[in-house]
């Protein structure tokens, strides 16, 4: 007996497409976090201040990301809702 799925409408792929992106907002701020943590070592342990300006540099551009995967999110499940309304 086929166990045919029905196929996906649209709205069912961005659906999908948003979890995918809070996995990654997810794992963003675990990077943050453990970035902030290496910063601190080589600010407050070795003192040394080119390390710390790269790091905060990562974690400025990490941040950034995060930014654009929430706002992607957001507009993702706008569009989502705007579709559902439609229907």
């Amino acid at each position: 007996m086929p166990t045919d799925k029905p196929e996906k409408t649209p709205v069912d792929k961005v659906k999908d497409i948003i979890s995918q992106l809070k996995q990654m907002e997810h794992y963003s701020r675990s990077n943050i976090e453990k970035l902030t943590e290496h910063y601190l070592f080589f600010d407050d342990e070795l003192k040394h201040k080119e390390f710390v300006t790269r790091w905060g540099d990562l974690i400025n551009a990490q941040n950034a990301f995060e930014d654009q995967v929430k706002a992607l999110i957001d507009d993702c499940q706008n569009y989502c809702n705007k579709k559902e309304s439609e229907s």
